[in-house]
């Protein structure tokens, strides 16, 4: 998979936690620990995409 693909699965799927967290969030019986988890996902699919996006393959 080249480098950017790679990228674009990645956003693809920092956009589906964001929405599965959003989810969760408005669920009546709202499970915080579950929450937690998907938003640390979500973080280290952001620092993974930063770092692919700011190394010296892209400049």
């Amino acid at each position: 998979m080249s480098l950017q693909g790679h990228l674009v699965e990645l956003e693809r799927r920092h956009e589906a936690l964001k929405k599965e967290i959003e989810q969760e969030q408005h669920h009546p019986r709202r499970n915080e620990v579950k929450i937690h988890e998907l938003k640390r996902k979500k973080l280290q699919l952001k620092d993974e995409i930063a770092k692919l996006r700011c190394g010296p393959t892209l400049h």
